[in-house]
Protein backbone atom coordinates (compact mmCIF):
# COMPACT_ATOMS: atom_id res chain seq x y z
CA UNK A 1 0.00 0.00 0.00
CA UNK A 2 0.97 3.37 -0.83
CA UNK A 3 1.98 5.65 1.83
CA UNK A 4 0.79 9.30 1.14
CA UNK A 5 3.19 10.39 3.40
CA UNK A 6 5.98 9.95 1.01
CA UNK A 7 4.04 12.32 -1.56
CA UNK A 8 4.00 15.18 1.61
CA UNK A 9 7.98 14.10 2.09
CA UNK A 10 8.73 14.46 -1.54
CA UNK A 11 7.10 17.30 -1.61
CA UNK A 12 8.89 19.27 1.31
CA UNK A 13 12.46 17.74 -0.03
CA UNK A 14 11.86 19.31 -3.22
CA UNK A 15 10.13 22.67 -2.69
CA UNK A 16 11.37 23.53 0.75
CA UNK A 17 14.81 21.67 0.96
CA UNK A 18 16.44 22.18 -2.47
CA UNK A 19 14.52 24.88 -3.35
CA UNK A 20 14.19 23.15 -7.31
CA UNK A 21 13.58 26.25 -9.91
CA UNK A 22 12.52 25.70 -13.31
CA UNK A 23 15.83 24.27 -15.63
CA UNK A 24 17.46 23.17 -12.46
CA UNK A 25 19.28 19.52 -12.63
CA UNK A 26 18.60 17.64 -9.95
CA UNK A 27 20.49 14.57 -8.87
CA UNK A 28 18.25 11.94 -7.41
CA UNK A 29 20.17 8.64 -5.99
CA UNK A 30 18.85 5.54 -3.87
CA UNK A 31 18.46 2.04 -3.86
CA UNK A 32 15.78 0.33 -5.32
CA UNK A 33 14.39 -0.04 -2.24
CA UNK A 34 13.50 3.29 -2.15
CA UNK A 35 11.30 3.21 -5.21
CA UNK A 36 8.39 4.50 -4.00
CA UNK A 37 10.03 7.65 -2.72
CA UNK A 38 12.69 8.13 -5.75
CA UNK A 39 9.31 8.39 -7.85
CA UNK A 40 7.36 10.49 -5.66
CA UNK A 41 10.81 13.07 -5.54
CA UNK A 42 10.80 12.71 -9.55
CA UNK A 43 7.00 13.61 -10.22
CA UNK A 44 7.88 16.85 -7.44
CA UNK A 45 11.08 17.66 -9.66
CA UNK A 46 8.80 17.49 -12.68
CA UNK A 47 5.91 19.77 -11.80
CA UNK A 48 8.66 22.20 -10.37
CA UNK A 49 10.04 22.70 -13.64
CA UNK A 50 13.60 20.69 -12.74
CA UNK A 51 15.56 18.11 -14.87
CA UNK A 52 15.82 14.44 -12.72
CA UNK A 53 18.51 12.32 -13.25
CA UNK A 54 18.18 9.23 -11.67
CA UNK A 55 20.96 7.00 -10.36
CA UNK A 56 19.48 3.62 -8.57
CA UNK A 57 22.43 1.17 -7.94
CA UNK A 58 21.62 -2.18 -6.06
CA UNK A 59 23.19 -2.11 -2.57
CA UNK A 60 24.45 -5.74 -3.83
CA UNK A 61 27.11 -3.97 -6.16
CA UNK A 62 29.09 -2.28 -3.32
CA UNK A 63 29.32 -5.55 -1.22
CA UNK A 64 30.75 -7.71 -4.33
CA UNK A 65 32.81 -4.63 -5.27
CA UNK A 66 34.45 -4.86 -1.78
CA UNK A 67 34.42 -8.99 -1.63
CA UNK A 68 35.29 -9.68 -5.41
CA UNK A 69 37.01 -6.78 -6.03
CA UNK A 70 41.41 -6.36 -6.29
CA UNK A 71 42.89 -3.13 -4.93
CA UNK A 72 43.09 -1.78 -8.82
CA UNK A 73 39.35 -2.29 -8.73
CA UNK A 74 38.22 -1.15 -5.10
CA UNK A 75 40.27 2.16 -5.72
CA UNK A 76 39.02 2.97 -8.93
CA UNK A 77 35.75 5.77 -8.38
CA UNK A 78 33.98 6.21 -11.82
CA UNK A 79 34.76 9.33 -12.98
CA UNK A 80 31.04 10.16 -13.91
CA UNK A 81 29.97 10.43 -10.18
CA UNK A 82 32.68 13.12 -9.57
CA UNK A 83 31.39 15.35 -13.01
CA UNK A 84 27.86 14.70 -12.01
CA UNK A 85 28.35 16.32 -8.71
CA UNK A 86 30.54 19.13 -10.32
CA UNK A 87 27.66 19.91 -12.49
CA UNK A 88 24.11 19.38 -11.25
CA UNK A 89 22.20 22.43 -9.57
CA UNK A 90 20.55 19.84 -6.55
CA UNK A 91 21.52 16.59 -5.13
CA UNK A 92 19.09 14.44 -3.54
CA UNK A 93 20.01 11.54 -1.24
CA UNK A 94 18.02 8.67 -0.57
CA UNK A 95 19.13 5.79 2.13
CA UNK A 96 17.19 3.08 2.31
CA UNK A 97 18.48 -0.42 2.56
CA UNK A 98 17.75 -4.51 2.53
CA UNK A 99 19.85 -5.24 4.74
CA UNK A 100 21.88 -2.52 6.64
CA UNK A 101 24.94 -4.92 7.54
CA UNK A 102 25.68 -6.27 4.39
CA UNK A 103 29.38 -5.15 4.85
CA UNK A 104 30.46 -6.29 7.99
CA UNK A 105 32.07 -9.46 6.65
CA UNK A 106 33.84 -7.28 4.32
CA UNK A 107 38.25 -6.59 4.82
CA UNK A 108 38.26 -3.57 6.89
CA UNK A 109 41.47 -2.81 4.70
CA UNK A 110 39.45 -2.82 1.74
CA UNK A 111 36.59 -0.25 3.07
CA UNK A 112 39.77 1.73 3.98
CA UNK A 113 40.72 1.57 0.12
CA UNK A 114 37.77 2.13 -0.95
CA UNK A 115 37.16 5.06 0.96
CA UNK A 116 40.47 7.41 0.49
CA UNK A 117 38.76 6.59 -3.54
CA UNK A 118 35.94 8.15 -2.41
CA UNK A 119 38.11 11.65 -1.44
CA UNK A 120 37.57 13.33 -4.56
CA UNK A 121 33.88 12.77 -4.88
CA UNK A 122 33.86 14.14 -1.60
CA UNK A 123 35.75 16.84 -1.82
CA UNK A 124 34.12 18.11 -4.79
CA UNK A 125 31.13 17.93 -2.78
CA UNK A 126 32.05 20.19 0.43
CA UNK A 127 33.70 22.56 -2.12
CA UNK A 128 30.33 23.12 -4.22
CA UNK A 129 27.56 22.94 -1.05
CA UNK A 130 29.87 25.86 0.87
CA UNK A 131 29.47 27.84 -2.37
CA UNK A 132 27.13 30.77 -2.22
CA UNK A 133 25.06 31.91 -5.76
CA UNK A 134 24.22 30.01 -8.54
CA UNK A 135 27.33 27.75 -8.33
CA UNK A 136 26.69 26.38 -4.83
CA UNK A 137 25.25 22.51 -4.58
CA UNK A 138 22.25 22.40 -2.70
CA UNK A 139 21.91 19.08 -1.75
CA UNK A 140 19.57 17.27 0.87
CA UNK A 141 19.58 13.55 2.60
CA UNK A 142 16.93 11.57 3.53
CA UNK A 143 16.02 8.15 4.97
CA UNK A 144 13.12 6.00 3.26
CA UNK A 145 11.35 3.99 5.71
CA UNK A 146 12.64 0.08 5.17
CA UNK A 147 12.43 -2.69 7.11
CA UNK A 148 16.34 -3.02 7.80
CA UNK A 149 16.25 0.50 9.17
CA UNK A 150 13.43 -0.64 10.93
CA UNK A 151 14.50 -3.77 12.50
CA UNK A 152 17.74 -1.86 13.74
CA UNK A 153 15.48 0.38 15.82
CA UNK A 154 13.65 -2.71 17.25
CA UNK A 155 10.51 -1.42 15.85
CA UNK A 156 7.99 -2.94 13.03
CA UNK A 157 8.13 -1.21 9.78
CA UNK A 158 5.03 0.76 11.09
CA UNK A 159 5.90 2.25 14.09
CA UNK A 160 9.32 3.48 12.18
CA UNK A 161 7.33 4.85 9.77
CA UNK A 162 5.86 6.87 11.78
CA UNK A 163 9.33 7.76 13.77
CA UNK A 164 10.35 8.70 10.28
CA UNK A 165 7.85 11.09 9.41
CA UNK A 166 7.52 12.63 12.91
CA UNK A 167 11.08 13.23 12.65
CA UNK A 168 10.90 15.17 9.74
CA UNK A 169 7.85 17.22 11.53
CA UNK A 170 5.78 15.23 8.76
CA UNK A 171 2.90 15.26 11.31
CA UNK A 172 2.06 19.08 11.15
CA UNK A 173 -0.10 20.55 9.03
CA UNK A 174 2.58 22.97 7.31
CA UNK A 175 6.04 21.23 7.87
CA UNK A 176 7.90 24.01 6.29
CA UNK A 177 6.40 26.60 8.45
CA UNK A 178 7.76 24.14 11.62
CA UNK A 179 11.38 24.18 10.26
CA UNK A 180 11.41 27.86 9.45
CA UNK A 181 10.38 27.86 13.04
CA UNK A 182 13.04 25.78 14.58
CA UNK A 183 15.53 28.09 12.41
CA UNK A 184 14.49 31.24 14.23
CA UNK A 185 15.31 29.51 17.43
CA UNK A 186 18.52 27.91 16.35
CA UNK A 187 19.66 31.03 14.96
CA UNK A 188 19.48 32.41 18.53
CA UNK A 189 21.64 29.45 19.48
CA UNK A 190 24.16 30.05 16.28
CA UNK A 191 24.34 34.07 17.38
CA UNK A 192 25.35 32.99 20.73
CA UNK A 193 27.86 30.53 19.65
CA UNK A 194 29.55 32.39 17.07
CA UNK A 195 31.27 34.49 20.01
CA UNK A 196 32.59 31.59 21.95
CA UNK A 197 35.94 30.46 21.81
CA UNK A 198 35.43 27.29 23.85
CA UNK A 199 33.03 24.63 24.45
CA UNK A 200 33.07 22.21 26.86
CA UNK A 201 31.14 18.67 26.95
CA UNK A 202 31.00 16.70 30.39
CA UNK A 203 28.94 13.47 31.04
CA UNK A 204 28.92 11.11 34.15
CA UNK A 205 29.99 8.09 32.07
CA UNK A 206 33.40 10.27 31.62
CA UNK A 207 33.37 12.41 28.80
CA UNK A 208 35.24 15.56 29.62
CA UNK A 209 36.03 17.14 25.86
CA UNK A 210 37.50 20.92 25.33
CA UNK A 211 36.93 22.05 21.49
CA UNK A 212 38.20 25.32 20.51
CA UNK A 213 36.28 27.41 18.01
CA UNK A 214 37.43 30.77 18.12
CA UNK A 215 36.37 32.21 15.17
CA UNK A 216 34.53 29.08 13.57
CA UNK A 217 31.32 29.68 11.94
CA UNK A 218 28.58 27.98 13.51
CA UNK A 219 26.00 26.24 10.73
CA UNK A 220 21.88 26.38 11.42
CA UNK A 221 20.75 23.13 10.09
CA UNK A 222 16.83 23.56 9.22
CA UNK A 223 15.91 20.62 6.93
CA UNK A 224 17.94 21.96 3.68
CA UNK A 225 20.40 19.18 4.26
CA UNK A 226 19.49 16.42 6.06
CA UNK A 227 16.43 15.16 6.68
CA UNK A 228 14.66 15.25 9.25
CA UNK A 229 17.29 17.87 10.58
CA UNK A 230 17.47 19.91 13.73
CA UNK A 231 21.42 20.92 15.07
CA UNK A 232 23.93 23.03 14.70
CA UNK A 233 27.21 22.62 13.95
CA UNK A 234 30.90 24.03 13.43
CA UNK A 235 34.60 22.71 12.33
CA UNK A 236 36.62 23.25 15.21
CA UNK A 237 39.83 24.62 15.52
CA UNK A 238 42.03 21.79 14.31
CA UNK A 239 44.57 21.75 17.07
CA UNK A 240 42.40 22.77 19.86
CA UNK A 241 40.67 19.68 21.48
CA UNK A 242 41.64 18.28 24.23
CA UNK A 243 40.17 15.54 26.36
CA UNK A 244 38.36 12.53 25.40
CA UNK A 245 34.52 11.28 24.64
CA UNK A 246 33.24 8.42 25.96
CA UNK A 247 30.16 7.60 22.99
CA UNK A 248 26.65 6.34 24.38
CA UNK A 249 25.44 5.14 21.16
CA UNK A 250 27.32 2.72 18.84
CA UNK A 251 29.16 4.12 16.34
CA UNK A 252 27.71 3.28 12.75
CA UNK A 253 30.07 3.30 9.71
CA UNK A 254 30.72 1.68 6.42
CA UNK A 255 27.84 -0.95 7.06
CA UNK A 256 29.38 -1.85 10.63
CA UNK A 257 28.66 -0.98 14.13
CA UNK A 258 31.28 0.12 16.71
CA UNK A 259 30.62 -0.23 20.29
CA UNK A 260 31.80 1.72 23.24
CA UNK A 261 34.10 3.93 21.38
CA UNK A 262 36.27 6.11 23.44
CA UNK A 263 38.29 8.82 21.31
CA UNK A 264 41.34 10.65 23.41
CA UNK A 265 42.52 14.02 22.02
CA UNK A 266 45.62 15.90 22.46
CA UNK A 267 46.69 19.39 20.24
CA UNK A 268 43.37 18.23 18.18
CA UNK A 269 44.41 14.45 16.98
CA UNK A 270 43.08 11.21 18.44
CA UNK A 271 46.18 10.05 20.11
CA UNK A 272 44.13 6.75 21.56
CA UNK A 273 41.34 4.88 21.13
CA UNK A 274 39.01 1.91 22.15
CA UNK A 275 35.78 -0.05 21.47
CA UNK A 276 34.44 -3.48 22.93
CA UNK A 277 33.29 -4.52 19.45
CA UNK A 278 35.17 -4.01 15.89
CA UNK A 279 38.01 -1.93 17.23
CA UNK A 280 40.12 -3.40 14.06
CA UNK A 281 37.88 -1.52 12.33
CA UNK A 282 37.67 1.42 13.79
CA UNK A 283 41.53 1.83 13.87
CA UNK A 284 41.43 1.06 10.07
CA UNK A 285 39.31 3.78 9.70
CA UNK A 286 41.47 6.55 11.55
CA UNK A 287 44.29 5.71 9.99
CA UNK A 288 43.18 6.17 6.08
CA UNK A 289 44.86 9.39 5.87
CA UNK A 290 46.41 12.17 8.03
CA UNK A 291 43.15 14.04 8.57
CA UNK A 292 41.19 11.12 9.84
CA UNK A 293 42.20 11.50 13.35
CA UNK A 294 41.60 15.43 13.64
CA UNK A 295 37.70 16.62 14.89
CA UNK A 296 36.02 18.02 11.59
CA UNK A 297 32.64 18.76 13.27
CA UNK A 298 31.42 19.46 16.29
CA UNK A 299 27.49 19.67 16.40
CA UNK A 300 24.67 19.93 18.78
CA UNK A 301 21.06 18.42 18.43
CA UNK A 302 17.75 20.06 18.73
CA UNK A 303 15.66 17.87 17.25
CA UNK A 304 13.35 17.02 20.33
CA UNK A 305 10.86 15.53 17.92
CA UNK A 306 13.17 12.36 17.61
CA UNK A 307 13.37 10.89 21.04
CA UNK A 308 14.46 7.21 20.91
CA UNK A 309 18.40 5.85 19.55
CA UNK A 310 17.68 4.33 16.06
CA UNK A 311 21.17 3.13 15.00
CA UNK A 312 21.09 5.72 11.88
CA UNK A 313 23.31 8.72 12.40
CA UNK A 314 20.73 10.61 10.33
CA UNK A 315 18.53 10.52 13.49
CA UNK A 316 20.32 9.86 16.25
CA UNK A 317 22.68 12.86 15.97
CA UNK A 318 19.76 15.01 15.89
CA UNK A 319 17.72 13.70 19.11
CA UNK A 320 17.39 16.70 21.28
CA UNK A 321 19.31 16.59 24.01
CA UNK A 322 22.70 15.37 22.77
CA UNK A 323 25.94 16.26 21.21
CA UNK A 324 27.94 14.77 17.76
CA UNK A 325 31.60 15.18 16.50
CA UNK A 326 32.88 13.93 13.63
CA UNK A 327 36.10 12.74 12.74
CA UNK A 328 37.73 13.65 9.56
CA UNK A 329 36.32 15.95 6.98
CA UNK A 330 35.21 19.93 7.59
CA UNK A 331 32.75 21.54 6.29
CA UNK A 332 34.74 24.52 4.34
CA UNK A 333 31.40 26.59 4.87
CA UNK A 334 31.84 26.43 8.85
CA UNK A 335 35.75 27.73 8.81
CA UNK A 336 36.97 23.65 9.14
CA UNK A 337 40.15 23.32 7.37
CA UNK A 338 40.74 19.49 7.93
CA UNK A 339 40.63 17.32 5.23
CA UNK A 340 40.13 13.50 4.92
CA UNK A 341 38.09 11.25 3.42
CA UNK A 342 36.73 10.24 6.54
CA UNK A 343 33.93 11.91 7.93
CA UNK A 344 32.40 9.71 10.39
CA UNK A 345 29.87 11.32 13.55
CA UNK A 346 29.76 9.94 16.70
CA UNK A 347 26.73 10.81 19.43
CA UNK A 348 26.62 11.08 23.08
CA UNK A 349 23.71 11.46 25.02
CA UNK A 350 23.98 14.19 28.08
CA UNK A 351 19.79 13.89 29.17
CA UNK A 352 21.51 11.73 31.86
CA UNK A 353 23.67 14.76 33.51
CA UNK A 354 25.92 15.99 31.25
CA UNK A 355 26.51 19.22 30.45
CA UNK A 356 27.93 21.57 27.66
CA UNK A 357 29.43 25.03 28.82
CA UNK A 358 30.57 27.84 26.77
CA UNK A 359 33.80 29.58 27.93
CA UNK A 360 33.03 28.15 31.03
CA UNK A 361 29.34 29.30 30.88
CA UNK A 362 26.81 25.98 31.51
CA UNK A 363 24.50 26.26 28.41
CA UNK A 364 22.76 23.04 28.95
CA UNK A 365 21.91 20.32 31.79
CA UNK A 366 20.46 17.17 31.44
CA UNK A 367 19.79 17.93 27.49
CA UNK A 368 17.53 20.84 27.99
CA UNK A 369 18.98 24.81 27.13
CA UNK A 370 18.97 27.11 29.83
CA UNK A 371 17.84 29.71 27.63
CA UNK A 372 13.86 28.82 26.91
CA UNK A 373 13.83 31.14 23.45
CA UNK A 374 16.31 28.09 22.33
CA UNK A 375 14.84 25.21 20.71
CA UNK A 376 12.56 23.00 23.07
CA UNK A 377 11.07 20.02 23.38
CA UNK A 378 7.42 20.82 22.44
CA UNK A 379 8.39 24.05 20.82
Amino acid sequence: MHDPRLDKLAGVLVDYSLGVKPGNTVLVKGSPVAEPLIVAAVRHILRAGGHPIVRCVPEAVEELLLKLGNTKQVEFYAPGDVLEIEKVNCYLAIWASVNTRALTGVDPKKQQVRSKARRRFLDVFMKRSAMKGPKQLRWVGTQFPSQASAQDADMSLSDYADFVFRGGLLHLPNPAAAWRKLRTRQQRMVDYLNKAKEVRFRTPAGTDLRVGVAGRTWINCDGKLNFPDGEVFTGPIEDATEGEVHYTFPAIHGGREVTDVVLRFKNGRVVDASASKNEDFLFKMLDQDKGARCLGEIAIGTNYAIKQFSKNTLFDEKIGGTFHAAVGAAYPESGGKNQSALHWDMVCDLRKGGTIEVDGKVISKNGKFVNKTWPQAGR
